[in-house]
């Protein structure tokens, strides 16, 4: 009896994962799109990205259901960025952050690949993996879910010129395809272009100031934040001596006073200067409108502070983003 390929025996379902190692993407897309080599020159919109990662998926196993996307990525501290707390929240995407040392190289994701991987075959989680990497150190995670039948679908970046993936892991995959350039290209753009202010993209600092006239985000991006210099515990521990002293609200009622509302917003502008850095924060620029993951934490933040709900208080969520926000600009010498 012939079995139609992709299915199961009884016409069952083949669940798949898609595992993409952020680093080996962003590089040679940004080495093919815009000849650089630096994550600071270029920006990228992250969340279309996945999404067209997830189509194109779903046109390849067409009988298959995903499972979910896994999202290798670094940042430093392994505190998220902006941009990677977004993306946590997507449906269907799981974020696994390794270290990125003062050299700006990641440490651990290639391990967090293998471990997921082999994990995900083990228990039988999936039939097929899509993996989207280009490093040798892959192999013997591919090996061994090919010995618990997962099929291993390498997916790579058009190279410039030569290639940009491990010989052997080529060899190794059940299926090998090329993601080109005209299907990357709407997501990436230089830092400072108008493609990428227009379409909304992150995951790089503010671009440059111009000579004469230099934005806020431009100033704010040039700045570098004591985080860059100390540890995650050490900047938070220096964020908490600046908490501002005040008698928390617990009445129901009671009338909150404004001022104390405001120092809480710049209470959580400086405890995020200090544990995420400038260049994360950048990312909110040039503001006053946050996105709303990023918003919804800064007022859950407050409301812990307070004691207090603001969810029947809109002018007192007004004022923490005020507080925020004077905090921010102050920190970096930004008149409003």
């Amino acid at each position: 009896m012939t079995q139609t390929v992709g299915m199961l025996p009884g016409h069952l379902t083949r669940r798949f994962a898609i595992l993409i190692d952020v680093g080996y993407l962003y590089a040679a897309a940004a080495e093919l799109l815009l000849d650089a080599t630096s994550r600071k020159d270029y920006r990228v919109d992250a969340e279309k990205v996945i999404g067209s990662l997830m189509e194109r998926a779903a046109r390849r196993l067409p009988d298959g259901e995903l499972l979910r996307l896994y999202w290798f990525d670094a940042a430093r501290d392994r505190v998220p960025t902006v941009d990677q707390r977004v993306i946590a929240n997507m449906e269907f995407v799981k974020v696994r952050l390794g270290n990125l040392n003062s050299r700006g190289q990641q440490k651990g994701v290639d391990a967090q690949i293998r471990s997921d991987l082999e994990q995900l075959a083990r228990h039988r989680a999936i039939h097929d993996a899509i993996l989207l990497a280009g490093d040798e150190d892959m192999v013997p995670a591919v090996e061994v879910a090919q010995a618990y039948g997962v099929r291993i679908h390498l997916w790579g970046v058009e190279p410039p010129y030569g290639t940009n993936q491990a010989e052997r892991l080529v060899w190794e995959s059940d299926t090998v395809e090329t993601i080109d350039a005209d299907e990357l290209r709407p997501y990436f753009a230089k830092s400072g272009t108008a493609a990428a202010a227009t379409r909304g993209m992150v995951g790089a600092p503010i671009a440059e100031p111009e000579p004469e006239v230099p934005s806020p985000a431009a100033v704010f991006g040039q700045r570098q934040s004591v985080a860059v210099t100390m540890n995650a515990a050490d900047a938070l521990a220096q964020a908490e001596s600046a908490r501002p002293k005040f008698v928390r609200t617990t009445q129901t009622g009671e009338k909150l006073d404004p001022e104390t509302v405001r120092s809480i917003g710049e209470y959580v502008g400086h405890k995020w200067l200090l544990t995420r850095g400038a260049d994360n924060i950048a990312d909110l620029l040039p503001g006053p409108q946050l996105p709303t993951v990023i918003d919804k934490e800064l007022l859950v933040e407050a409301e812990k502070e307070l004691g207090y709900s603001l969810r029947d208080h809109p002018e007192a969520r007004i004022w923490v983003r005020d507080g925020f926000w004077e905090r921010v600009h102050r920190e970096f010498d930004i008149e409003d």
